[in-house]
């Protein structure tokens, strides 16, 4: 069948290099795409939210699955859109419906679904401009550190963790009034702070069975030893090691069946990925939040650790059936390294040219933020490129990783160089 594969980063292309691997798989868009995945698949010039050009573009090709990556199409309703359109109908949306999405859109919805089905989270107010200094009285009945979340996406940078409770005051206000992350923070979540260990947990689900996928730990942090500003993550570890059988089965008896019996008493359609994110407190599992799609940079370790077809995994979600399909997993672990832009999170320059990638072997390059100029792969955004490698355990996985990084260069590249030391 032909696919349209949405996004453009480090998890879009492993999707892609995954799914061109399923013998269900004869032909494979992706919009926008980039230089990884131009090299596997076809690359359409379209935005992932333009879905007026996504339905001209899927009847004139003959798509028959749309995968979407990214959290943007969703929450503004590319399921919905699909599904009320009779010329689009018939074509499955592996992602959820529009409320779905909304888990991810709205840090208060999202919380209010947990309280709702007993699931355990921490305890949670949230405010507007209009009550910001009920906000500020708030924050002082809580112990340090103070937790302020952005409502709504602000690119996985909407997050603020304050030990001082003037800061988080004055953080409170810029956020609220200030608009310090634009529409995303006209509302904010102030959460307790839970001390722990964080992890993420994948689930598929067809909004009644599922399939738990290989945990996954990432490093959100810029600089080393988790210092600096928030990104989109700076690597990944999977499995997580901490994770035992015990842990395990209380998180999947206390938080994913009661989220996916929880889509179902809510009525809301959800045909696609759950990302997890926990948190262990003294080996309890506890719900940070939701994201509605896979995160990125853990795609790229999950991914590449999962045997069974994707595309059968897919068409199993878009029929209901994916209690028919036998998950297998390779038992090895799998590291994956992000190589960014100097100045990345913060200010940065595009349009470096990139060399070494053709030098790497043992792991599997996922392109992130590259594009193709007169033939050369160059640098197009933040994160860059994610490294990935398979070993016996993490650490081996982590020195192949290292090892190849060495080969690559570009002007301001910039890596963390302790991911998985805290493991």
């Amino acid at each position: 069948m032909t696919i349209l594969l949405l996004g453009s980063g480090g998890r879009e292309h492993a999707f892609a290099w995954k799914m061109i691997q399923s013998p269900l798989c004869e032909k494979l868009f992706v919009a926008p795409g980039n230089a990884g995945t131009a090299a596997i698949a076809t690359n359409v010039a379209m935005s992932a939210t333009d879905f007026e050009a996504i339905k001209t573009f899927v009847i004139k090709e003959n798509v028959s699955m749309v995968v979407v990556g990214p959290e943007d199409p969703l929450v503004k309703g590319i399921y919905d859109y699909f599904k009320n359109d009779e010329s689009l109908q018939h074509i499955p949306v592996i992602g959820p419906s529009k409320v779905g999405a909304t888990l991810e859109g709205s840090k208060e919805f999202a919380k209010e679904f947990l309280v709702r089905h007993n699931i355990p989270t921490a305890a949670y107010d949230s405010f507007t401009a209009e009550t910001v200094e009920k906000g500020c009285d708030f924050l002082t009945t809580l112990q340090p550190p103070y937790v302020l979340k952005a409502d709504g996406l602000a690119a996985g940078k909407g997050v603020l963790i304050i030990q001082d409770l003037a800061e988080a005051q004055t953080e409170l206000r810029n956020m609220l009034i200030g608009q310090k992350f634009g529409e995303a923070s006209s509302k904010v979540v102030i959460e307790e702070f839970l001390d722990g260990i964080e992890l993420s947990c994948f689930v598929l689900t067809d909004g009644k069975n599922y399939k738990i996928l290989p945990t996954a730990k990432d490093y959100k942090r810029i600089g080393e030893g988790d210092t600096g500003l928030n990104t989109g993550g700076m690597g990944a570890v999977s499995p997580v090691s901490f994770v035992d059988d015990v842990l395990m089965e209380k998180i999947e008896t206390r938080i994913v069946k009661p989220t996916i019996d929880g889509f179902q008493k809510d009525g809301i359609e959800y045909k696609g990925f759950v990302f997890i994110g926990l948190i262990n407190v003294n080996n309890e599992p506890i719900v940070i939040e939701y994201n509605v799609r896979m995160g990125d940079p853990e795609t790229e370790v999950v991914i590449p650790r999962l045997k069974t077809d994707l595309v059968a995994l897919f068409q199993a979600v878009a029929k209901q059936e994916l209690d028919t399909i036998d998950l297998e997993i390779d038992p090895r672990s799998a590291t994956t390294i992000m190589v960014v832009s100097g100045g990345y999170p913060e200010e940065y320059e595009k349009g470096k040219e990139i060399s070494g990638i053709e030098k790497i072997t043992d792991s599997i390059v996922f392109h992130a933020g590259t594009s193709l100029e007169s033939g050369k792969v160059v640098t197009n955004g933040g994160r860059v490129l994610a490294i990935t490698s398979y070993g016996e355990d993490f650490k081996e996985a982590i020195k192949k990783s290292y090892q190849n990084i060495d080969k690559i260069h570009f002007d301001q590249m910039y890596f963390r160089r302790d991911i998985g030391n805290d493991l």
